[in-house]
Formats: C-alpha cells, structure tokens, sequence
C-alpha cells in the first residue's frame, strides 16, 4: 500500500464526547458525536482513500470500538488504540481485542501528565516494550516542554518506530522557538522516530491564523525529519475548533508542500503512513 495511496494518518470518532475527560464545556463545537458516517464522505471529496483513527480516551472499551468499527469498514485502514502502559496486564490487554488485525499503534495522552519525566518511568518504560514486541508503532503526544524527556525516551527505546503526534504542538502565535526545535533536531536524530505533520490549527484556539504561520515549523519538521519520515494528520473533528473545515486544514499543508517534488508529496499524504505503521 505504500505506492501513491492517499491517507489521513490522524483523525478521531467518538459516540459519547461525555465520556471524554478533556471534553471541556468550552469545546461545544465538537461536543457530540462523530462517527465514520461523518468522515467518510470529507476523505472522498479531497481524493484520500483512508484514514489512521486515533484514541481519544484511556479505555480498553473505546480501542475494541474503534477495532470494530474498523472491521467494518475497509476505508479506516488501521488503529492507534489504549492500554495502560503502566500496567502489568499490558500484554494482556493487547491479545484480548478481538477485530484486532487493524491495530497498529498505541497512545497514551502524556500531555496531560503532571510528572514531566513521566514517559521515563520504568514501569510505562516495559509498557513500552511490550508495545514494541507487539510490532506495534508508539505514538507520541506531548507538549515542547516535555520534548527533552522525549528525546530521552527514544534512546531509550531506539529498537522500535515512534511517532510524533501534532509536532509536539507548539503555539503558533509565540513562533518557532528555540527550545521547540533544538527538542525537534534531537528527537528526529533517531532514525526510527517520525512526525506526524497535524494538529497544526488545534494550537491556536482563537482561531486568528494564517497558512503561512504555521510554514517556519513545518520547515523545521521537513529539516529535522527529511521527506521520508513526515506524514500528514487533520486532526479531524479537534481540528474544527479553529478552523472552517477539513478542506481548509488540509490547504495548509497541501499549500506548503507545494514545494516539494511529486514523490516527496506521495509520502506526505500516505506513503510514509502506510509503511512506518504496516498497513496492509
């Protein structure tokens, strides 16, 4: 799958947004459900064949929907799903999902953790291994400030492809930092680490940007990672918060890599997706 099909390698459904922890009143835009129904016919009006769907919650429960959802439709080509990581039960949990043939990775939502060294702690350390014996791909979410520990983490764990989510979301309006990039440099220094290129808008809120704001990261990324190791999430339904729709964060992207030969481009909207998370 890896020649020029076209994928989303970051979107999300939920049924019940009230079962999300993160689920603030503030975010009323996306505070109902969206499902594969709503999705499918926004991937086929810009040309792309599939998508990478993302947890969204800490449950076991959620995973399993999304595996069946999955198995229902060919189009959702692979799961980024949860298991408690710190957990003695890790390997346990991944042989209990059932539909489980699209599962390709595993996030857990670090962003939210206090402890900025969380992702070193050794017993999420041999979740993490765990994940790695599975032949799975570990996504990584966290904020510019705990990319030091990251880059830490990936020593740590250099044997196995992780996958960082949203470029570690910086703020748009604050621009490309110093400390932002040199954690970007040293995170991509490990061959085996990627990025995804989404969640750009999500970061900023008030929903005053433009296109161009966002290109200083995204050459950053396109340095410190090369073509073959970016690929292209909308962060679809978040990504409504601060933008008009799916096309218009799609542009962004579609828009700065303009610059980029056809090839490279094939890799960013699917090509590197499809191979660094196996799909098949």
């Amino acid at each position: 799958m890896t020649g020029s099909v076209r994928l989303d390698a970051h979107q999300h459904f939920w049924a019940n947004p009230d079962a999300l922890p993160w689920m603030a009143d503030e975010l009323n835009v996306i505070r109902k459900p969206f499902l594969p129904r709503d999705l499918g016919p926004l991937l086929a009006e810009v040309g792309f064949d599939g998508s990478i769907a993302v947890q969204a919650d800490h449950s076991l429960e959620e995973t399993q929907w999304l595996l069946d959802e999955a198995a229902e439709r060919s189009w959702i080509r692979g799961v980024v799903g949860w298991v408690d990581l710190c957990s003695k039960e890790v390997e346990h949990d991944l042989d209990s999902f059932v539909n489980k043939s699209k599962l390709c990775g595993i996030r857990h939502i670090v962003q939210d953790e206090a402890d900025p060294r969380f992702l070193l702690r050794s017993d999420f350390g041999q979740g993490i291994d765990a994940v790695g014996r599975a032949g799975l791909v570990y996504d990584l979410l966290i904020f510019p400030r705990q990319l030091p520990a990251a880059v830490e983490f990936s020593c740590a764990h250099a044997e196995m492809d992780l996958v960082l989510d949203h470029i570690a979301k910086p703020v748009p309006a604050v621009g490309v930092t110093a400390d932002w990039a040199s954690g970007i440099y040293a995170l991509a220094e490990n061959p085996r680490a990627f990025c995804k290129i989404s969640g750009l808008v999500t970061e900023a809120l008030d929903g005053r940007w433009e296109a161009e704001d966002f290109y200083p990261f995204l050459d950053v990324v396109l340095e410190a990672f090369g073509d073959s190791r970016i690929m292209f999430g909308s962060d679809w339904p978040v990504c409504l918060l601060a933008s008009q729709g799916y096309e218009e964060v799609l542009s962004v992207v579609d828009d700065w890599a303009g610059g980029l030969d056809s090839s490279a481009s094939e890799r960013l909207f699917g090509g590197n997706a499809a191979r660094i998370y196996g799909l098949v």
